[in-house]
């Protein structure tokens, strides 16, 4: 009891100090909660938010490996070598993205806080700041496969190999329909990675994820693959194929890009994107599966862009629960719901109803997986769909096509030195692209990379440019013929596709 008063004294000075110190940090200007169960995001996992000759392409194996490995390290020495780290140095005003989940950041240190810093991105000074991804060399002159997210809005590419050596590097193709791009740098004798068949990949199997976390060069997670064919709804493009390989093993900011690898060391995936709480791994990753991969990247080195096939059908995934509601006696497959007049599968004899239960003999069982099957195909190739149609099967056989409904392969244009000077691609808009965005003409941004347009506007692929100072444009030669001699400011005016606003954007050359 004699001490009371001692204590009595210290416990409040204890709370003068714990009172000014709150005060003095400002804590007391802030009000932070914290949720039992905090909404679950998926984000990309670069370190911030968001040449028509074939390469030679590895070949692929069939390998049969242990289910239960007793190490990695013969896969992990195989993969590091090939895996490189890409800095990207991105204009501010031209991305204006952050990466998703990094907001709680502000809510602690206030608009002003350096977001590339804390993951190793690196400030930057004025309105430029460092991004990095990783990537995988995929031919031993010098092309990488990474991520459209990691490059698309990059001024700058710097590549760093496992040995330090580094390159500036270039932008061949992006694709932002399964977020790939593929670069390349000015060298020889690279170390590459074998293909592995991502159809035979299987739920439980062993993986390694390789790439470069934080910043943190040549890291090597391991995990399990515990699902296929996931759709996270990450993509935003409007054709976007998403059927991810998901695997637990651990990827961070800076993994995009990167490989994910079977116990050979053999290339299953890229990874790409992360669910998670925090904007930091919470339990699983996502890759894009490197049967889409080889496909992108052959269109992107040999035509400039991705040659894409429809069946010009609307689908929807069956459940017990779609089911019942429609009366049919199968619970797993792709319903389709309609089907385009002058598509490819009503042409071939697809009804509204029918449901699609195997591709090419290989099982459907949701709609990722039927636009995984048909995104690796090209128009032209032949698709065997088989349908159930009231209890019984059948084969169609469907010859695929473009969006425009013929087999004409879409060639990039506008790929002159002014282009990759502006850092863009062009595309003359089709008659069925015109009517749909209610134009008589324009020009379609198809990819926006390192350049002029980037680094000084706003603009969004998928730009429709309908005027060059004042003059309207109906194909790409007509924008090369204003410019090439052109010198000095030029204003561009044009809309968004389901945008009716006039959108107006000057840079200089």
């Amino acid at each position: 009891m004699k001490n009371l008063p001692a204590l009595f004294v210290a416990a409040i000075l204890g709370s003068l100090i714990t009172l000014g110190a709150y005060k003095g940090l400002g804590l007391d200007k802030k009000v932070i909660t914290f949720q039992e169960e905090p909404a679950v995001q998926t984000v990309f996992t670069n370190t911030t938010a968001p040449a028509n000759t074939a390469i030679p392409q590895p070949s692929k194996t069939n390998r049969t490996h242990s289910a239960t490995p007793v190490d990695f390290r013969a896969a992990a020495a195989k993969t590091t070598p090939a895996v490189v780290h890409i800095k990207s140095t991105v204009s501010v005003a031209s991305s204006g993205q952050q990466m998703p989940g990094f907001d709680i950041f502000r809510d602690f240190f206030g608009d002003d806080f350096d977001f590339g810093n804390p993951y190793g991105g690196g400030g930057g000074q004025g309105n430029e700041r460092q991004a990095t991804g990783s990537g995988v060399i995929i031919s031993r002159d010098g092309y990488i496969v990474t991520n459209n997210h990691v490059v698309a809005d990059a001024t700058e590419l710097e590549v760093v190999l496992n040995d330090n050596r580094s390159y500036p590097a270039e932008i061949i193709g992006t694709d932002p329909s399964t977020d790939l791009a593929v670069i390349k740098i000015s060298e020889n004798g690279l170390p590459t990675l074998e293909l592995a068949n991502s159809d035979d990949v299987q739920v439980g199997e062993w993986v390694l994820a390789v790439g470069n976390p934080f910043n943190l060069s040549s890291t090597v997670t391991a995990g399990i693959v515990s699902a296929k064919g996931r759709n996270i709804n990450i993509l935003s493009d409007q054709a976007a194929i998403e059927s991810f390989i998901q695997t637990d093993a651990a990827v961070n900011p800076g993994n995009s890009g990167g490989a994910l690898v079977n116990v050979d060391g053999d290339l299953v995936g890229i990874n790409t994107a992360i669910a998670t709480r925090t904007g930091s791994y919470s339990g699983y990753s996502f890759a894009v599966p490197v049967n889409i991969v080889e496909k992108v990247v052959e269109d992107l080195t040999r035509f400039g862009t991705v040659q894409r096939a429809y069946l010009g059908v609307m689908i929807r995934d069956l459940d017990s629960k779609v089911a019942k509601e429609l009366n049919l006696d199968i619970s797993q497959g792709v319903y389709i719901e309609s089907l385009l007049e002058e598509g490819a599968a009503k042409q071939a004899g697809v009804q509204k109803g029918d449901v699609i239960v195997e591709v090419d003999g290989q099982s459907v069982k949701s709609a990722p997986e039927l636009q995984e099957l048909i995104g690796r195909k090209r128009p032209g190739d032949m698709a065997t769909l088989t349908i159930n149609r009231e209890g019984r099967t059948k084969n169609i056989n469907v010859p695929l096509t473009n969006k425009d409904g013929n087999t004409n392969i879409v060639k990039a244009t506008g790929s002159t030195e002014l282009m990759k000077k502006l850092g863009v691609e062009l595309m003359d808009l089709t008659d069925s692209e015109k009517n749909r965005y209610g134009v008589d003409g324009g020009i379609k941004v198809a990819t926006i990379g390192s350049g002029i347009i980037s680094k000084n506007t706003d603009m969004e692929e998928g730009f429709i440019i309908t005027e060059v100072d004042g003059r309207p444009v109906n194909s790409v030669q007509q924008i090369n013929a204003i410019l090439k001699n052109k010198s000095g400011g030029v204003l561009v005016a044009g809309i968004y596709p389901n945008d009716p606003t006039n959108y107006y954007y000057g840079f200089g050359l």
